[in-house]
């Protein structure tokens, strides 16, 4: 009998539609990252957010879960706030508006309250996203090798981001879907998705230089995979648009608080504990937080060229990464959307403990880590990832006292 019941196990997964497996997959995965959320909620102080102890949904809506919350029941400032020393603080306006518009609705429809309606909406959005991106990676790799990829997404050590009150699976849903339906030449239908998703998280600028060098290179190679006119017109159309969204949120906050840099003065808010108020200057974020890591974090002397070096090292590894054969397995296009989103990060934003969350859209990379076959192999990243989940929590979600580190 045990023998049978060994052998229809298998079976019984062959015989799984593959959207079931993924389903199944990051069903899974959530088990085992609630147990760790739990434990460690149980032992988590009295904070800023929440009471000793707090509940799985209290404690899954801290952080800038209090921020979407803040959102969905007063929408956003007409007047920015304003430091003692006249700088723009703090403010709801960091925060686009798709995901606690659509928690406030199903607030509205069911009388939930925010903390279990954000988490609901997280996680329909995270299994929906399973089975996008399962489909995605059936484009590129052979059926096992993009389930197992599936798993890689579903217990990275940022997972537990996908079951929290923030932005994150639904900005991976929309993405995962726009990037399928480009590699699938379905321009059109992937623009309401990018027009979406700009408005959920800091994307369409990146989408639209992922486009232009999505249709560079399909211009280059006409002669071998032709690109007929239509699409050219259609791919064109599409890059365009995703440009423009990519700056209708700064245009938004413009328009509201009359203020033409209230985005961009908002978001540089958060990196004034680092260094101060500086302006935006494309590109210099991570040269001032790499060197202010490496003095200020590790100790290192002052003076010498640590976050020219870090650079330079970083952009070394990422292209060693992309021209990689396992990263070319993966096809050109997901390739191009990982160097235009790192590209994104390099220029606007500023390293620090978050920037781990912001690395959630190269997901791509899971299909890297995905090919090799060994069940040795396999099993250490499934191990290695939770422990990652575990370390992450620990560093960045759980709250000590005055916390620098947050998710």
């Amino acid at each position: 009998m045990a023998e049978i019941r060994t052998r229809s196990i298998p079976d019984l997964w062959r015989r799984t539609p593959w959207w079931g497996q993924a389903l199944f997959v990051f069903a899974a995965a959530r088990v085992v990252t609630t147990v760790i959320l739990l434990v460690v909620a149980a032992g988590q102080p009295a904070n800023a957010w929440t009471g000793p102890s707090p509940g799985y949904a209290d404690f899954a809506s801290i952080w800038d879960g209090r921020w979407y919350n803040i959102i969905a029941e007063s929408g956003y400032p007409s007047v920015l706030p304003r430091t003692e020393d006249g700088h723009v603080g703090e403010n709801a306006w960091a925060f686009m508006p798709v995901y606690p518009m659509v928690v406030r609705a199903v607030m509205v429809l069911t009388g939930m309250p925010w903390a279990p309606t954000a988490v609901f909406v997280s996680l329909a959005c995270g299994f929906a996203s399973a089975v996008v991106i399962a489909r995605l990676f059936r484009l590129v790799l052979p059926a096992g090798t993009a389930m197992f990829a599936v798993v890689c997404y579903s217990v990275s050590p940022l997972a537990p981001i996908l079951q929290v009150a923030y932005a994150e699976s639904m900005h991976l849903l929309l993405l995962a879907g726009a990037l399928s339906l480009v590699m699938r030449r379905r321009y059109w239908l992937a623009l309401p998705l990018i027009a979406v998703a700009s408005f959920t998280r800091p994307s369409g600028l990146a989408f639209a230089l992922f486009l232009l060098l999505h249709v560079l290179h399909r211009w280059w190679t006409r002669r071998q995979n032709p690109f007929p006119r239509r699409e050219v017109i259609a791919a064109s159309v599409t890059a365009v648009a995703s440009g423009v969204l990519g700056l209708g949120w700064l245009v938004t906050a413009w328009a509201v608080t009359g203020s033409l840099t209230a985005y961009t003065d908002t978001e540089l808010a958060w990196r004034s504990a680092y260094i101060g108020y500086t302006d935006l200057v494309p590109f210099a974020g991570w040269f001032q937080g790499l060197d202010w890591w490496a003095v200020n974090g590790l100790g290192l002397p002052a003076g010498f060229w640590w976050g020219a070096s870090g650079v330079v090292l970083l952009v070394a590894a990422v292209v060693a990464l992309l021209v990689s054969p396992q990263a070319k397995r993966l096809g050109i296009d997901l390739r191009l959307w990982v160097a235009s989103y790192l590209l994104y990060l390099w220029a606007v934003f500023f390293p620090q403990s978050s920037t781990f969350r912001l690395l959630v859209p190269v997901f791509p990379l899971a299909g890297v880590l995905a090919q090799p076959r060994s069940l040795v192999y396999r099993s250490a990243i499934v191990v290695l990832s939770i422990a990652g989940q575990i370390g992450w929590i620990l560093l960045a979600w759980r709250v000590d006292g005055y916390d620098w580190t947050p998710p």
